[in-house]
């Protein structure tokens, strides 16, 4: 990648709050998870290839995609949805209450979620909370067993209970919207 960084646990220590750190605040909020090691995750379909590892979707398995969106008026916002979930950018506005919706920058989503692009996960609301960033889940999601995250790099992923993420959420004050997708 011509001396610029990745979204691999190997540049870490250039992001807000590390990848160790991030593991270390979940240890110290008593909220349990399981780490896996593996090849940077870039994509769903990376994703994908490796998920054998993993719960499957049948299984209870909470296999997402996170999408950092911007509307018009300049708001930012953390899509979670299941990996498989057509999302339409013309009508997602509509049903989040928003304005009409793009993709945010990888500077604004460094700026603002303390990633980079392809290791976008709910974690980052860590960082999101203070830069005012919305999120947004997918309703279904509730139902998963072990909702599968990146702990801020690609890297690596944490699976955790959806109540342990939902108390990470309340311990960073930040409140999700569940959304109908």
């Amino acid at each position: 990648m011509n001396n610029t960084f990745d979204a691999s646990s190997k540049y870490q220590d250039s992001l807000p709050i590390s990848s160790d750190a991030i593991m270390e605040t979940l240890d110290n909020l008593g909220i349990t998870f399981t780490r896996f090691d593996h090849v940077p995750l870039r994509t769903v379909g990376d994703s994908k290839k490796a998920q054998g590892q993993f719960l499957s979707s049948k299984d209870g398995g909470g296999h997402i995609k996170n999408l950092y969106l911007r509307d018009n008026k300049k708001h930012n916002l953390l899509l979670v949805a299941e990996q498989d979930r057509q999302i339409d950018l013309k009508t997602l506005n509509i049903k989040l209450g928003t304005g009409r919706l793009s993709f945010g920058s990888a500077e604004r989503l460094m700026e603002n979620l303390g990633v980079r692009p392809g290791a976008v996960t709910p974690l980052s609301m860590i960082n999101g909370v203070k830069t005012g960033v919305q999120l947004f889940i997918d309703n279904n999601l509730k139902n998963c067993n072990q909702i599968y995250v990146h702990p801020l790099v690609n890297d690596r992923t944490l699976g955790m209970t959806v109540e342990g993420l939902q108390a990470f959420f309340d311990k960073i004050k930040v409140k999700p919207f569940w959304v109908e997708l």
